[in-house]
């Protein structure tokens, strides 16, 4: 399995509007200059994030986007579902996957869903929330020095 860019831009952005929207609304421009993500692209991310309830956009003067829930209620398996075609680390585990074996007696394939499964567990557990918690531990530990 590999994520793709729309999945890592995707965390990156939602993460950006937790930190920066804050109850308020955030343009599409500030998330792709804080990111460094070309705003077109952003722009088919963000739709993707509309699409799954994630994020909901304002329209006008002052417009932007914000997070239709709280951080806290916000998993980064959802992000990445959202952004995503395909999670699964093999064809095999797919509903119409195919790969020639019994899939009922395939060994390998038990190796596969065990892995996907702690996959999605992990993404299951951490949520935004824990994300802008581990941002400020990092932030907080970075030591600057001034001459």
């Amino acid at each position: 399995m590999k994520i793709s860019t729309k999945g890592i831009y995707g965390i990156e952005a939602m993460l950006d509007l937790a930190i920066y929207s804050k109850g308020g609304v955030e343009s599409l421009k500030n998330i792709a200059e804080r990111r460094g993500i070309s705003e077109k692209y952003l722009e088919q991310i963000i739709g993707a994030l509309r699409k799954s309830d994630l994020v909901t956009s304002i329209r006008g003067a002052g417009g932007g986007y914000q997070m239709a829930k709280s951080p806290g209620e916000i998993t980064v398996l959802e992000i990445l579902q959202s952004v995503e075609k395909n999670l699964l680390p093999v064809e095999c585990l797919e509903d119409k996957g195919e790969c020639g074996n019994d899939a009922g007696k395939c060994a390998v394939r038990l190796f596969w869903r065990r892995i996907w499964e702690e996959i999605e567990g992990v993404g299951r557990e951490v949520t935004l929330e824990d994300l802008m918690t581990e941002r400020e531990k990092y932030i907080n530990d970075t030591i600057e020095y001034y001459i």
